[in-house]
């Protein structure tokens, strides 16, 4: 009986922090308090400068993915979401590579490959309500060819590559 309580209380604690973004957890909190809240990263890495870089994904379906930039002090310097129109036109055709845009976009919700290169994708929320995907078409060298958003008018029925 005592591993079922257990057990239950673990499960509605996962429950909780799964509910959690990062954005509610905010900024000066540590990364102990982000863990806490809002769960596991789905990625960790480290910026040039030092900075301990925490990503969360809600992809392939979702249409977030945040990242949580936190200093040598293990506070939250920043958090930012990085599907938007913004981030995408941060893109630059011709002198970026796949890692930039994987350092600007997160981890692509759609990878497709095709003869002419590779195509990533990411599912997003223009002013908060129009379903779309951020598009990033690589050339065989693997720099950028084009960034474009296409808005979903099917209802979220279709996605690209598919």
């Amino acid at each position: 009986m005592k591993f079922l309580t257990l057990l239950a209380t673990m499960l509605f604690a996962a429950a909780l922090a799964g509910c959690a973004s990062p954005r509610s957890v905010g900024t000066g909190s540590t990364l102990v308090e982000m863990l806490a809240r809002a769960g596991p990263p789905t990625d960790i890495r480290f910026d040039r400068n030092g900075d301990e870089l925490w990503e969360y994904t809600t992809g392939p379906q979702g249409h977030e993915t945040y990242l949580v930039r936190a200093g040598a002090d293990n506070r939250v310097k920043e958090i930012t979401q990085l599907l938007t129109d913004e981030q995408l036109n941060k893109i630059v055709p011709g002198t970026m590579t796949k890692a930039d845009v994987r350092h600007i976009l997160g981890k692509p919700s759609v990878q497709t490959f095709a003869a002419v290169g590779t195509i990533w994708s990411w599912r997003f929320k223009r002013d908060g309500s129009q379903l779309g995907y951020l598009t990033v078409r690589f050339n065989p060298d693997n720099t950028v060819m084009e960034r474009i958003a296409i808005m979903d008018f099917t209802g979220g029925r279709g996605m690209p590559g598919n």
